[in-house]
């Protein structure tokens, strides 16, 4: 089957293998570059481990630690005349060469907010690895079906208590125009809250404690981001930064009970930097901003991309010597680089000069694009994309 990117709105609904596994090359080709995490991880949980930034971090903890990985994701595989997800195929891709190396890598593939994946994972933790000295939650899904009430919650991008109008981008078609979002109602927040929010690592980190599956000194890290005051209204104080709210709730929680049963263990949130995802992309205004701050932080030659971040976060906090740093809100942030005043000022100097006719003089739309692509496995250099390719793969 020879596979070309068909993009729809803020998703590309194809994938190429290939270019997937070449990516992926990629990212372990950064972390081999960098100097070894010789007081990393061992043996890691990454929940949401297929794309993103749970796929670096697994990367990350292979190929900087040797850390044994079991990822759990819902990738969806090929069908006759489809691709597998994206996710599907960097996972194989990631599999193959960590057990190359000689690596512990198995995969869970199902709904990771369900009963039933938490008792597989629990299983195959005690059958293989005995007890996990990181948990990664790095869950990005648009529902949840809560395990005990069976209530299906959807999220929303809105912001809340009243309607935001602002600039944003259609990076395909590299139009700049006006949009106004409407604001959440409170069901809509409460959902969203449901699915984002700190509830399932709560439920998933109390499972590994009860289980007895959690090293001493075990720890765990979540993602966040809290970005610039332009973006506020519909990530930091809409729908999604409510949701931030309660992910940071769960991390005091969770860190209570690792420091009090578990000898000394943590649990913190970690602030990352904005980057081209596949969650990134369908909010509103957030794209332009990323194709701005792109152009500056590349002139400035530190803009970093998802495995540089990860490699930073476990380098220089995680697993630093005299242990991470955190803010006054007790977070690390290694969006630090991003929030430097002199980008943001330049960030609040370009904004309002943006329009359709200058989008790629004043902004690194190409850069977002190709960002975008290579999600999905297409614009890899060493890939020919005229040539077949085979879709059909099994999960390993």
């Amino acid at each position: 089957m020879v596979i070309k990117p068909k993009v729809r709105g803020f998703v590309c609904i194809t994938a190429h293998p290939a270019g997937c596994a070449a990516h992926v090359q990629e990212w372990i080709a950064h972390v081999k570059s960098q100097p070894p995490l010789t007081r990393g991880p061992k043996k890691v949980l990454v929940l949401g481990a297929s794309t993103g930034y749970g796929l670096a971090s697994r990367v990350t903890a292979a190929f900087g630690a040797g850390a044994a990985t079991l990822g759990v994701f819902f990738e969806r595989p090929s069908e006759e005349d489809r691709p597998a997800s994206p996710g599907w195929y960097n996972t194989i891709a990631f599999t193959q060469a960590a057990r190359a190396a000689g690596l512990y890598a198995k995969n869970l593939n199902g709904d990771a907010f369900s009963a039933d994946i938490k008792r597989q994972t629990l299983d195959l933790i005690r059958a293989d690895l005995g007890q996990i000295d990181l948990v990664v939650y790095s869950l990005a899904s648009p529902r949840r079906t809560h395990p005990t009430t069976g209530a299906v919650h959807k999220s929303v991008l809105k912001p809340v208590g009243q309607s935001y109008t602002n600039q944003t981008v259609d990076t395909d078609k590299g139009i700049v125009s006006t949009v106004t979002i409407e604001p959440a109602n409170d069901q809509e927040i409460a959902d969203t809250t449901a699915v984002m929010g700190g509830e399932d690592w709560e439920m998933w980190m109390q499972a590994l404690s009860e289980a007895k599956l959690l090293a001493p000194g075990a720890q765990s890290v979540a993602y966040s981001y809290i970005g610039p005051e332009v973006t506020w209204a519909v990530y930091k104080n809409g729908t999604i930064g409510l949701a931030k709210n309660d992910l940071e709730r769960a991390a005091r929680s969770i860190d209570s009970l690792l420091k009090l049963q578990h000898s000394g263990g943590r649990a913190c949130i970690a602030v990352n930097k904005a980057l081209v995802t596949q969650a990134s992309s369908a909010i509103p205004v957030v794209p332009l901003y990323i194709a701005i701050l792109y152009q500056i932080m590349k002139a400035k030659g530190t803009h970093e991309g998802c495995i540089e971040q990860m490699a930073r976060l476990f380098a220089t906090q995680l697993y630093a010597p005299t242990g991470p740093k955190f803010d006054a809100g007790g977070r690390i942030r290694v969006d630090d680089w991003e929030m430097r005043e002199e980008v943001q000022a330049a960030v609040k100097e370009i904004w309002p000069k943006v329009t359709t006719e200058n989008l790629t003089e004043l902004t690194d739309i190409a850069g977002y694009r190709s960002e975008f692509m290579k999600l999905f496995g297409f614009g890899v250099p060493v890939i020919h994309y005229d040539a077949d390719a085979e879709p059909h793969i099994p999960m390993l």
